[in-house]
């Protein structure tokens, strides 16, 4: 076990800062640029940010060098990374036409993932091992398909998205998705059996095909929105589940008050 002095504590850090200067990067692009591939160079920085948030909290793991102040500083990062920098993105690219109701829906975008990830700080507080579920769709793939969709938007074009009240429903159920107590599993669980590595190799070789075949950014979106998507289908089988035991239990207790 490493000493909290040690300078391995720094490495994690370093990539959760990495993360959060991406999604400055992505602000900045935004907010003050004037070019046509600005959107398309802030969905990239936020890609980037996904990336630098999924490797630090391995390598703490790793290197042994998990603390508390890694996971508030992780968090803190995830709510400019994923939060406020796609909403601003968002916001210029989609919603601005709309006006107040378009600020509203970036908001109440950044409100959710802000919730979303003090409920998961809580959580983690609380249990020492990682969860095998995520309470609520976790911020980073919701920041990863609406980029997604950017950069789908970009290859068809770029620029400015004209008028679409339907980001406005996708952003609002994003953000539900965020704050419900639907479960989404968690990759920290996996376990490296021949059949699960057999599968991921599968679904990766798949993957590189059908971008070859047809465009990255559209393998993206449908990537995206299928694991979003798969929360809510597993919660839907399982109160189907829960409802057929529920329904055969009461067919048991009939039968037997029937032969007393």
């Amino acid at each position: 076990m490493q000493k909290p002095g040690s300078l391995l504590f720094l490495l994690p850090n370093l990539f959760t800062v990495s993360s959060i200067f991406c999604g400055f990067y992505a602000i900045i692009q935004v907010v003050d640029g004037s070019w046509e591939s600005r959107f398309f160079r802030a969905a990239i920085a936020i890609i980037f940010a996904v990336i630098f948030d999924s490797v630090d909290g391995r390598v703490a793991r790793m290197t042994k060098t998990q603390t508390e102040f890694g996971i508030q500083l992780d968090s803190l990062a995830d709510i400019i990374s994923f939060g406020l920098a796609p909403a601003m993105i968002m916001y210029k690219w989609a919603l601005e036409p709309f006006g107040l109701i378009g600020m509203l829906t970036a908001f109440v975008y950044i409100a959710c993932g802000t919730l979303r990830l003090a409920r998961f700080n809580v959580i983690a507080t609380r249990e020492k091992r990682p969860p095998k579920y995520f309470i609520g769709l976790p911020i980073p793939m919701a920041a990863m398909f609406l980029v997604s969709l950017v950069l789908l938007h970009h290859r068809s074009g770029g620029g400015e998205l004209r008028p679409q009240p339907l980001m406005i429903l996708v952003m609002v159920l994003l953000s539900g998705l965020m704050v419900s107590q639907i479960r989404y599993r968690s990759a920290k669980q996996i376990k490296h059996r021949r059949r699960a590595c057999s599968a991921l190799f599968l679904t990766l070789l798949l993957t590189l095909v059908a971008a070859w075949k047809t465009s990255l950014s559209l393998v993206l979106v449908v990537g995206c929105a299928l694991i979003v998507s798969m929360g809510p289908m597993e919660e839907l089988v399982r109160l189907l589940r829960r409802r057929l035991t529920t329904h055969d239990d009461d067919k048991v207790e009939e039968n037997k008050e029937e032969t007393v």
